[in-house]
């Protein structure tokens, strides 16, 4: 059996089901063998990047390990990107790569590179294999790290020699997920330091994911409002009783006022590395005056930026399990209160705005629908206005804020998730670098609507110098192009919104019945100021 088709079989049996990438020479025989191989199918992708993002979602929303291919050179350049971005989020995404025969190593040869130590800071493991022999206990290895710990990206560089190399054809079982299980006198220590304590803010990060149920059991039987960071929206719906809003980038106002001016005593974080983003520009007010225990499963987050009293280490789901379980013992009970009915009749007015035209989307589109927020000045609006009616139905991706990615994130969650709605929302910024992937989407009869906010300009930088500066660079405008006629050249269903009139139910239900993507295209120049303004403070300060 050749090594590249013994790989493949072990992902097969690790419950791998599709490999995003683009086929190349330097990876034509692992293309080669999925011929015969139906269970996993390939998602041939318009650019790598995207196939990084998509892969990343797939990962994010199956909870399990997703895999991404590119060539030799810049294949892999072009994956570096996504490697990152999973890197950010903890995301088990195993990165393949061609690279040139072993024994052409070092003498020019086409789309040559040592991809190992370009991808070593972006992952957790990275190896270049070179021989064939080595090439599945690597993939064993690697998928291992992947998924264990604190999850995230692996990369292997294959050449193409080592991948035809002929090995034994015996599969070893799948490696099973290794988590971390918290100390449990720790746990008891902190239900104590909690029910002490009395009055305290829970701050919830992206790391509680896939924990909700058991957050909202802690929240209950403390008391304590939810605070969540703008990575965390969708988590939990507005109209739960203790939910308090969305603190950081673009939050709320009753959030920051919990945070500045309260007078809770404790604070509990959970699953949150207290990032730029998340703290609102590192806020000393998050833990002042306030006894902090912090839950994660990734050490290097305690101490790194704010002193934390009592950090938990441990797979979160585990220690919420432990710490409910401590709570009861200590007398305490799940208390719930008569949710406030979910308001359908959003922030929206007449203006025509970008804050009233996701307003209006959201009437017209069932509340179980995942948006998939792109990078730009839309982002803002989405952050502080949009409404969560059901749990897991944002993703937004501010952490690392890589223009481009709710595109492919989009396509990669309708795939781990078919029946729910995905709607992407995105700019003609975006657009212009991953919006292509609509093809990818329609290849693979996704139907996904792409909503694309278009403003002939790059409207978070705008808006960031005009408000930093006083002034915005000319060439910061872009010539303009009616998306949706693209979109129709594609032979794509689309509709092209140029004031609030144009968005009813009757044109959301064509573009959403449909057994593919279609587009949505919103031509509006918002002069507004998005709610970024602490973002453009702080970066201000650099130059005082």
């Amino acid at each position: 059996m050749k090594a590249v088709r013994a790989s493949i079989e072990y992902l097969k049996d690790m419950g791998v089901k599709h490999v995003f990438g683009i086929p190349a020479g330097s990876v034509n025989a692992f293309f080669n063998e999925l011929y015969d191989i139906p269970e996993i199918t390939p998602i041939v992708t318009k650019h790598e990047g995207a196939a990084g993002y998509m892969a990343g979602a797939y990962a994010k929303y199956t909870n399990q390990l997703s895999v991404c291919i590119g060539s030799s050179g810049p294949g892999a350049t072009n994956l570096v990107t996504g490697a990152a971005n999973a890197m950010r989020e903890h995301l088990p995404v195993l990165f393949l790569t061609g690279a040139v025969p072993v024994s052409t190593m070092g003498l020019n040869a086409s789309q040559e590179l040592d991809a190992d130590p370009v991808f070593k800071p972006v992952t957790k493991y990275s190896v270049t294999v070179t021989d064939s022999k080595d090439l599945l206990s690597e993939i064993v290895k690697a998928t291992t790290i992947a998924v264990s710990g604190v999850p995230g990206p692996v990369h292997i560089a294959m050449p193409i020699d080592v991948q035809q190399g002929l090995v034994s054809s015996e599969i070893p079982a799948v490696v099973q997920k290794a988590v971390v299980a918290p100390d449990l006198k720790i746990i008891q220590q902190a239900a104590k330091e909690l029910v002490d304590r009395k009055s305290g803010y829970i701050f919830v990060g992206q790391g509680a994911r896939n924990s909700t149920d058991l957050l909202m059991e802690l929240a209950e039987m403390l008391q304590w409002p939810i605070v969540v960071t703008p990575q965390a929206k969708g988590l939990l719906p507005n109209d739960h009783p203790l939910f308090a809003g969305v603190y950081g980038f673009a939050g709320t106002e009753k959030a920051s006022a919990l945070i500045n001016d309260g007078n809770a005593n404790s604070l509990l974080i959970i699953g949150s590395s207290l990032g730029e983003t998340a703290t609102n520009n590192y806020n000393d007010n998050l833990t002042k005056n306030r006894f902090s225990v912090q839950l994660d499963f990734d050490v290097t987050v305690f101490n790194r930026k704010y002193a934390i009293d009592l950090p938990v280490l441990g797979d979160i789901q585990l220690s919420l399990m432990y710490l409910t379980e401590e709570l009861k013992a200590l007398g305490l009970s799940r208390k719930t209160a008569e949710p406030v009915e979910a308001n359908r009749e959003l922030e929206g007015g007449e203006e025509y705005s970008t804050k009233n035209v996701l307003a209006k989307l959201q009437q017209f589109l069932p509340p179980s629908t995942r948006y998939t927020i792109d990078i730009g000045e839309y982002m803002a609006y989405v952050i502080h206005h949009m409404k969560v009616f059901e749990p897991h139905t944002f993703d937004i991706n501010v952490h690392f804020g890589a223009m481009g990615s709710g595109i492919g994130s989009a396509i990669g969650s309708k795939l781990a998730e078919p029946d729910r709605p995905v709607v992407a929302i995105t700019g003609d910024g975006s657009f212009f670098m991953h919006g292509m992937e609509i093809l990818a989407a329609k290849e693979n009869n996704l139907p996904i609507l792409f909503v694309i906010l278009n403003n002939a300009r790059l409207g978070m930088v705008y808006h960031g110098h005009t408000l930093q500066y006083k002034r915005s660079h000319a060439t910061f405008e872009q010539t303009p192009i009616n998306i949706a006629a693209m979109a129709a050249a594609m032979d794509l269903p689309s509709f092209r919104v140029d004031s609030m009139d144009d968005l009813n139910q009757e044109v959301l239900d064509k573009l959403t019945t449909l057994n593919g993507p279609a587009v949505l295209e919103v031509a509006l120049v918002d002069n507004n100021v998005p709610p970024m303004g602490d973002r453009v403070k702080f970066l201000s300060s650099f130059g005082k």
